[in-house]
């Protein structure tokens, strides 16, 4: 489980809210008068959306850790990208800007994994130069 990307349970999520129901993204789940007077609505793709910003932040605490299910992790993310992405282009009920935000982060999920990684395993095989004393 801990390979599994997790932004994949909100693209699921969508999937399943989008072929099995009859809800819409731009459904309100509940309205908020501002002090500004104005009113704020915040939609169920409004929730989804912080739904898959709050588990890529754990997707990027999980690739603070190297190792070879790192590696694996790292290929499902990209696979679930690339899931986004064609499913985006070829899908009708995914061409929405809530699947569309899900793709971006999907892509930032894979950009920010190797990025967290290479950085972290830099750190592990550094070796101070000064360790030995003076030559």
């Amino acid at each position: 489980m801990m390979s599994f990307p997790l932004i994949a349970f909100a693209v699921i999520a969508y999937n399943v809210i989008g072929f099995f129901t009859q809800l819409d993204w731009g459904d309100q789940v509940f309205g908020l008068t501002m002090v500004s007077g104005t009113v704020w609505l915040f939609t169920l793709g409004d929730l989804l959306v912080v739904v898959a910003l709050i588990l890529l932040f754990f997707e990027i605490l999980k690739s603070t850790k190297t190792g070879a299910s790192s590696i694996l992790d790292h290929a499902l993310s990209m696979v679930l990208f690339i899931v986004c992405l064609v499913e985006f282009l070829l899908v009708p009920l995914a061409a929405t800007s809530t699947y569309f935000l899900l793709t971006v982060i999907a892509l930032i999920d894979v950009v920010a994994g190797y990025s967290v990684t290479i950085t972290s395993a830099r750190r592990d095989l550094s070796v101070d130069r000064n360790l030995g004393g003076p030559l």
